[in-house]
């Protein structure tokens, strides 16, 4: 895959957070242009999706419920060309899993669209080392846009890659957990299993939280 649309990268250091660089995409928006090929991966937080042009990841989503993933994807890229999986996607899908198993070191090429204030948002969620958490509020102030708490509650919403850019790392200001796309149940989670110190709620019957894998 070519990574001339941008990277993420992240690192085995000990404060264990990434860079990211977005560069133009290859397609337009809502995926006009595009052609994607999809995998599906278990692992003990859920099932997870990615999506993938030739020139890098473009998609990642987490649920119970592969079908409900598949159809989130085509709902973001409704004029993209999507198939089933090739051995390019397969092989990246393998890398991201790796690295969320085993936190081997990650640099993968991505082709993500954003505008600069999203591209902002979700470089710094990067930014937050795992474990850690920021309030929609301190990361504002952060891009130094104190007054757009909201706005970045938003870019957290629209982010294209789950986990990945970490956008569950963000909470409310008391420490709660607040919205997720993919539900409070998956943040709480993936928040519990990097050992973040929140106001978590307690995990419900029979799912608490697991390595990846």
């Amino acid at each position: 895959m070519d990574t001339n649309h941008g990277y993420l990268k992240y690192s085995l250091g000990p404060e264990g957070s990434g860079e990211l660089r977005i560069a133009e995409a290859s397609y337009r928006a809502n995926g006009r242009g595009a052609q994607m090929s999809y995998a599906v991966l278990d692992s003990a937080v859920g099932q997870l999706l990615i999506a993938a042009t030739q020139y890098g990841l473009s998609w990642l989503g987490v649920h119970e419920s592969a079908s409900y993933l598949e159809t989130e994807l085509r709902r973001d890229y409704p004029l993209a060309e999507i198939r089933g999986g090739s051995d390019a996607t397969d092989a990246l899908a393998a890398r991201i899993l790796d690295h969320l198993r085993d936190n081997t070191p990650l640099k993968i090429p991505i082709d993500i669209r954003a505008t600069p204030f999203q591209a902002a948002v979700w470089s710094e969620l990067c930014a937050i080392p795992s474990g850690t958490t920021r309030s929609y509020g301190e990361i504002a102030r952060r891009i130094e846009r104190p007054s757009a708490s909201r706005a970045v509650g938003h870019a957290n919403g629209s982010n294209p890659i789950a986990i990945l850019i970490p956008c569950h790392r963000a909470i409310g200001a008391d420490g709660s957990l607040t919205g997720y796309r993919w539900g409070l149940e998956y943040k709480r989670r993936l928040l519990a299993r990097e050992g973040a110190r929140t106001r978590l709620e307690p995990p419900l019957a029979g799912q608490d939280p697991l390595p990846f894998g």
